[in-house]
């Protein structure tokens, strides 16, 4: 891997400073308190359910696979060991909390579409939040492709969505896990794509990177760089400059004079491309040059940084009557031209978001801690070793090929004494009805309140098949057409 130490660094704007309530701090918290109870115990069930199903994902996915001695892209460099005391936040009013099950829900195409509310989705939160016909609370977490934006912008937006509170400790966007990497690359120049406006380079200096390029950088800088596009005024006195005089930055004098004294050391497309043509053209260069240096090119094209995006979605639900096409398309294309204009060379990037299952651990570790902070359940490592935490999570997407898939592929790797992942498909995003999904969920219905019922509901009914010792009749054709495997589901 390259070294941020053998080449000069532009200086870079100050790190942004984060408000203790921001979403960094709160997950810090919660991963120091996780690795402390369980990570020890969780090391030897992951490496004894690994190889068990053929739809496990590393915690990236990439397009080749990857080699074993590379490292885990997530791991850490920092050898912080420090563990921040855990003060839960409970809710007064917890006197009846669904304690071994809990939701998770995609967002577009499940409880907002084009920017407004599925109409079943308010409903739906309210059946969470105790109006239902049990009188009890289910706790969920919101875990999205999406992004772009803070996750306090995105919780304030969907606050307003969907009539209620969302907290920053319930949301996970496409690119929140790429803040595991900014002690890798802190004090690396790294290329930052996607968004509107400068917020996703606000967002990646947030989460820790301290020297963020955009392409409007590069293109204020070079206008041939993408000659069919030209800065806004407004884009170009936003976009930063490069070019300079001498400067200091980490104690060290530095002159850039020229563009290809900078080395970009990792390229990172937090959301979607507002412009792909010139985008997909500065990614290309960077996947082409000698070790990242700008304005340069590889004899053997196999020197470029690594390229990561925060998810692979070809397709998404917006506002339009059909799909539109998503950063996973973005991804194909410039792995497509970068082949085509290299004589046939193979590009590898990686991908977070779903249906990486390390994006489904995350948000298992989120929502462990969130149960805990919110109402007040047990937050500690059982008897037998494993962490507590509910024994089914109901995962609500409207993707086969991501929210679906993840899902089956996280419920496979747990294992039968791990959480059981349940994944239920409704009818009001990506999926078609009337189609064959590629991937079966466990529960097709028509949208998220359906979801709800069926959780809450069959949950219910497993509770009185224990407490009365017997067993319900299975809907056994229901079983075989969508791909019930791990747990029989009952009727009533």
């Amino acid at each position: 891997m390259m070294s941020c130490s053998l080449a000069p660094q532009r200086p870079g704007m100050p790190a942004r400073q984060i408000s203790a309530s921001s979403f960094a701090e709160e997950f810090d918290a919660a991963r120091n308190q996780l690795n402390k109870l369980d990570f020890e115990q969780e090391q030897n069930h992951d490496q004894e359910h690994e190889d068990e199903s053929p739809m496990a994902s590393p915690s990236l996915s990439s397009s080749d696979s990857l080699t074993s001695e590379e490292p885990s892209p997530l791991g850490s460099d920092n050898g912080d060991d420090d563990v921040t005391p855990f003060t839960p936040m409970v809710d007064p009013d917890n006197d009846n909390v669904a304690d071994d099950f809990a939701f998770a829900f995609d967002i577009d195409g499940v409880l907002v579409r084009g920017g407004k509310p599925i109409p079943e989705a308010i409903e739906a939160m309210k059946v969470l939040n105790g109006e239902n016909e049990f009188g009890i609370k289910v706790p969920y977490i919101f875990l999205t492709n999406g992004g772009g934006k803070f996750e306090s912008e995105r919780c304030a937006n969907l606050s307003r969505q969907l009539d209620m509170t969302v907290s920053e400790g319930q949301l996970i966007c496409g690119h929140t896990p790429m803040r595991e990497l900014s002690s890798r690359y802190r004090d690396c120049s790294v290329l930052v794509v996607g968004g509107e406006g400068e917020t996703c380079r606000l967002v990646a200096e947030s989460y820790g990177f301290h020297d963020v390029i955009t392409p409007g950088d590069i293109l204020k800088a070079n206008a041939s760089t993408a000659p069919f596009r030209r800065l806004t005024p407004a884009e170009h006195a936003a976009s930063r400059d490069l070019l300079f005089s001498s400067r200091r930055r980490h104690r060290r004098p530095e002159v850039v004079r020229k563009l290809s004294d900078i080395v970009v050391f990792a390229v990172f497309v937090f959301a979607d491309s507002h412009d792909w043509a010139s985008d997909l053209q500065i990614i290309l260069d960077i996947a082409q040059s000698r070790g990242g240096r700008l304005e340069t090119r590889s004899e053997t094209f196999d020197k470029g940084p690594p390229i990561y995006f925060s998810h692979s979605d070809v397709v998404w639900s917006a506002a339009h009557e059909h799909v539109r096409l998503g950063m996973g398309a973005l991804r194909k294309m410039v792995e497509t031209v970068f082949e085509e204009t290299t004589s046939g060379r193979k590009l590898v990037t990686h991908a977070f978001g779903k249906p990486q299952v390390g994006t489904f651990e995350f948000a298992e570790r989120l929502l462990r801690q969130w149960r805990a902070e919110k109402h007040g359940l047990p937050f500690g490592i059982l008897p037998c070793g494993r962490s507590q935490g509910p024994k089914t999570v109901y995962f609500v997407g409207d993707t086969p090929e991501s929210d679906v898939k993840g899902t089956n592929a996280m419920d496979e790797k747990s294992g039968r004494e791990g959480t059981e992942w349940y994944s239920i498909l409704v009818k009001t995003g990506v999926y078609q009805e009337g189609t064959e999904p590629r991937y079966r969920p466990r529960k097709l219905v028509g949208n998220v309140l359906d979801a709800v019922h069926h959780g809450i509901r069959r949950e219910m009914a497993r509770k009185r098949t224990a407490t009365e010792g017997r067993l319900l009749p299975l809907d056994v054709d229901g079983f075989k057409k969508m791909g019930e495997g791990r747990m029989p589901e009952v009727v009533e």
